[in-house]
């Protein structure tokens, strides 16, 4: 057997593509050529070294996976940009009857005190036996108004709770902006 020949057969042998009767004649050839033994020495240097390193994984993607992955983004940056125009659609909607709600609302709560002054004045003889009758709910409400005075005389005179009250508040509001930001894509 020739160096180039056991060169070859070492390449061979170390892929596992050797037959037997060939590995005794290469195992005779290395018993003789120093060269040859060298060669195998490195081989086997080269083959730990290669061992010792870590093994990279390449994924297999295809093309068709990818173009799928391209396809759905595109469909859930479609959907979200419907859902947004949604939430335009029914907020542009809303805000008119909101508007009018509230200016009603207003109107009705600030009215009240007037309706009742209108009532004791026209309809004195019907006022007072209602009155009457309600006087015990006017007096809880003396009572409640009160209560909510000396709460506000509190937070005046002692400011950790006006801070508490304005620290929640922000708190909450901050929590409303975050929930009511709009969707992110994907």
């Amino acid at each position: 057997m020739r160096c180039s020949e056991a060169r070859a057969g070492l390449e061979a042998q170390r892929n596992g593509k050797l037959e037997p009767a060939k590995i005794r004649e290469l195992k005779r050839h290395l018993a003789e050529c120093q060269g040859c033994r060298a060669f195998e020495q490195e081989l086997e240097r080269a083959q730990a070294v290669h061992a010792s390193e870590p093994q990279l994984a390449f994924a297999s993607v295809s093309t068709d996976q990818i173009m799928q992955a391209i396809h759905q983004r595109a469909r859930v940056s479609q959907q979200l940009e419907d859902i947004r125009q949604q939430q335009h659609s029914r907020i542009s909607r809303i805000r008119p009857f909101g508007t009018v709600l509230a200016a009603l609302t207003f109107f009705a709560l600030s009215c009240v005190p007037l309706l009742l002054f209108a009532i004791l004045l026209i309809q004195s003889d019907f006022a007072a036996p209602v009155l009457s009758a309600l006087s015990g709910i006017i007096e809880v409400l003396v009572i409640l108004v009160q209560y909510i005075q000396e709460g506000v005389n509190l937070t005046t005179h002692n400011s950790w709770l006006l801070t508490g009250v304005s620290l929640a508040v922000v708190v909450m509001m901050g929590m409303w902006l975050h929930l009511m930001r709009p969707p992110r894509e994907a």
